[in-house]
C-alpha cells in the first residue's frame, strides 16, 4: 500500500468511527472561504446568490464534500481524491503531466499517469474536481439566465408556473454546486493539498531538514479554528481578477501558487510557527484562505460571464436565442420526448 493510500485508508477509518470527520481546512476554513466569497460577488450577479440565505447556504455546503466521506468504500475510492493533487518538487504530478501542462480531461490524465507508473487514485485529482464542477456551474447558470427570463416573459399560466417552479429548483441547483466549487477551490489554496509532502515532509532528498512528523490536521483544522476569523480571511482576499487566460491555465496556476507556498509552510512549522497561539501561523493561514475566498469570487464570475454563450436543454438552444425570442424555450426545457 503506498503512503497515500494508507493515508486514505486511515483517515476513512477515523470518518466512520466519527460522525464529524475532518477534511481539509476544517469546518471553520471552508465556511469563511464560502461565505466571504459570495458576500464580494460582483452586482450584476444574480440577486439570489448574493442574499443573506445564499451566502449563509453556500457556506455550510462548502463543507458537504467532506462530510460526505465513509459513505462506503466503492464512494471514497471514487471521490476522495479529488481533494488533493499529489505535485513532486519537479513540478509534475507524480512524475507524469507538469501541473502548467495539465491533459484536457480525465480520460487523459489517467493515460499519462499510467505511462508514469501511477494512477489518479494515487496521485489526485483536485485539478478535475475544480475544471468539472466550473464547467457544471456554467451550465447551471445558462439554465438559470433561460428559466429566469421564460418566468418573465411567459403568458400561459401553467407554463409560467412551472418555469417559476424550475427556477427554485435551479437556483437550488445552483447553490449546490457553488458550494461543491467552494470546497475544492478552498482545498486548491492549502499548501499540503498540492504536494507529495502533504502530512510531513515525504522519503527522499530534505535538505533544509524538514519535519516528517504529521502537520496536516494540525495546520488546517486546530490553528484556523483557534486563530483564524471570517474578517481576517475577508482582509486577506485580492482584488477581484477575472480578465486574461483560459480556465484551465487560471486553474493550474492557482493551484501553482499554493504549490510554491509548500516550503515556506514547512519553514515557519521549522520555526515554531504553528504553535499554539503564534500569530505567524495564524496570519499565514489566513492568506492562503483569503486566496481561496478571492479565487471562488472570480471563477463564479467567470462562470456567470461564459453561461451567456452556453448552450441548453433539448432541443439545444443557445442562451442568446432564448433571451432574444428566438428560440422554444418551452419544448426545449419541458422536453417533447
Amino acid at each position: 500500500m503506498t503512503r497515500r493510500l494508507a493515508a486514505i485508508a486511515a483517515l476513512l477509518a477515523i470518518t466512520l468511527a466519527s460522525p464529524q470527520p475532518a477534511g481539509a481546512w476544517g469546518a471553520s476554513g471552508h465556511r469563511m472561504v464560502g461565505i466571504a466569497a459570495m458576500e464580494a460577488l460582483p452586482p450584476d450577479l444574480p440577486a439570489f446568490l448574493r442574499s443573506p440565505s445564499g451566502i449563509a447556504d453556500v457556506g455550510e455546503l462548502s463543507r458537504e464534500p467532506d462530510r460526505s466521506k465513509g459513505s462506503g468504500r466503492a464512494h471514497s475510492i471514487s471521490l476522495d481524491s479529488g481533494h488533493f493533487l499529489d505535485v513532486l518538487d519537479d513540478g509534475t504530478v507524480m512524475g507524469g503531466p507538469r501541473l502548467e501542462a495539465m491533459p484536457p480531461d480525465r480520460e487523459a490524465y489517467e493515460t499519462a499517469l499510467r505511462a508514469a507508473g501511477t494512477n489518479a487514485w494515487k496521485a489526485g485529482w483536485l485539478y478535475y474536481a475544480i475544471l468539472e464542477t466550473q464547467q457544471q456551474l456554467t451550465k447551471d447558470l445558462a439554465m438559470w439566465r433561460v428559466l429566469d427570463h421564460a418566468v418573465r416573459t411567459e403568458r400561459k399560466p401553467d407554463r409560467k408556473a412551472w418555469f417559476r417552479a424550475d427556477l427554485r429548483r435551479r437556483e437550488a441547483l445552483v447553490l449546490q454546486t457553488i458550494g461543491r466549487l467552494s470546497h475544492y477551490v478552498a482545498d486548491g489554496s492549502q499548501p499540503l493539498h498540492v504536494t507529495h509532502h502533504y502530512n510531513g515532509w515525504a522519503e527522499g532528498p530534505n535538505p533544509e531538514g524538514f519535519t516528517r512528523e504529521r502537520i496536516h490536521s494540525r495546520f488546517e483544522g486546530e490553528l484556523v479554528a483557534a486563530g483564524v476569523r471570517l474578517t481576517d480571511v475577508r482582509s486577506a482576499m485580492p482584488p477581484p481578477g477575472t480578465d486574461g487566460g483560459g480556465l484551465e491555465a487560471r486553474i493550474a496556476a492557482y493551484l501553482g501558487v499554493a504549490w510554491k507556498e509548500v516550503p515556506g509552510l514547512y519553514r515557519l512549522e521549522q520555526a515554531g510557527g504553528l504553535a499554539p497561539g503564534d500569530p505567524r501561523g495564524a496570519a499565514f493561514a489566513s492568506a492562503r484562505l483569503g486566496a481561496g475566498a478571492g479565487a471562488l469570487r472570480d471563477f463564479v464570475a467567470l462562470a456567470w460571464k461564459a453561461s451567456l454563450g452556453s448552450r441548453v436543454g433539448w432541443p439545444e438552444m443557445t442562451v442568446e436565442d432564448a433571451l432574444a425570442g428566438r428560440a422554444d424555450i418551452w419544448t426545449s426545457f419541458y422536453g417533447k420526448d
